[in-house]
């Protein structure tokens, strides 16, 4: 079977929502794993892929090697080119599309705040926790709501519940408790339960927290963090980079 795509990835929710879909579509991939703490990702080869220097990327090997970053412009391109996923109703999918923006611009963000303040900072802040946890459960609660109601986040399953599952079952990361949300915990448990859901999540390796110590965790994570804040050095470097492109 030939590879469609190439997915440049490493263990994160954003990876994750890539993968999943993959595997849902049971598109033939193959992984290109990048290593967050060795700043792979913001190496000349990578930028040209995505000057952004972040994960995922996909380069469509179909399509004269056409490359996509950004998890969920990702998604929706895999959704679009493979018909599933996101309806072709103009209602429908924008119901989808609202719900993967919610996602985009609340839930990761949010999240990922209280993932960082909760379980990573070298010091422990505890205004940001609880602004950062207490704005992730009020999240919950509008996911809650929604699933009250509906199945998944638009009706079916779509690209919106891939793109949200993966940040909302480390709730745990982030110091929190889904117990008042009994539609939430429903939601993860029935997804889950998905085989393309299992599999995507070991995407590029299978991580086992339980052997990670607390002291492991938060050096790993600020080391990534700390990349994330750039030097001047590193800033010429991807300027000049992008330039070239």
């Amino acid at each position: 079977m030939c590879i469609r795509d190439s997915l440049y990835t490493a263990p994160t929710p954003n990876g994750y929502k890539v993968s999943i879909l993959l595997e849902e579509l049971k598109l033939p991939y193959n992984v290109v794993s990048i290593e967050l703490e060795k700043k792979e990702q913001k190496k000349t080869e990578f930028l040209k892929l995505n000057p952004n220097g972040r994960i995922p990327t996909i380069v469509d090997h179909e399509n004269n090697d056409f490359t996509v970053f950004e998890s969920g412009a990702i998604l929706i391109y895999l959704a679009e080119k493979s018909g599933k996923f996101l309806s072709s109703d103009p209602n429908e999918r924008s119901v989808t599309l609202q719900w993967l923006m919610f996602q985009m611009g609340g839930i990761g963000p949010m999240q990922g705040q209280a993932h960082v303040f909760f379980r990573y900072a070298p010091e422990k802040i505890e205004y940001a926790i609880e602004r950062y946890q207490k704005e992730t459960l009020r999240l919950y609660t509008v996911l809650d709501t929604q699933l009250k109601e509906h199945e998944y986040l638009s009706g079916d399953l779509s690209i919106a519940d891939i793109a949200t599952w993966p940040w909302v079952r480390s709730y745990r990361w982030a110091g929190l408790d889904i117990e008042n949300f009994p539609h939430l915990q429903r939601w993860l448990d029935v997804l889950a339960e998905r085989p393309a859901f299992q599999q995507g999540i070991e995407v590029p390796y299978k991580i086992d927290q339980s052997k990670i110590t607390a002291e492991q965790t938060q050096e790993k994570g600020s080391k990534i963090l700390i990349e994330e804040f750039p030097g001047q050095d590193d800033i010429e470097n991807t300027k000049e980079t992008i330039e070239k492109i």
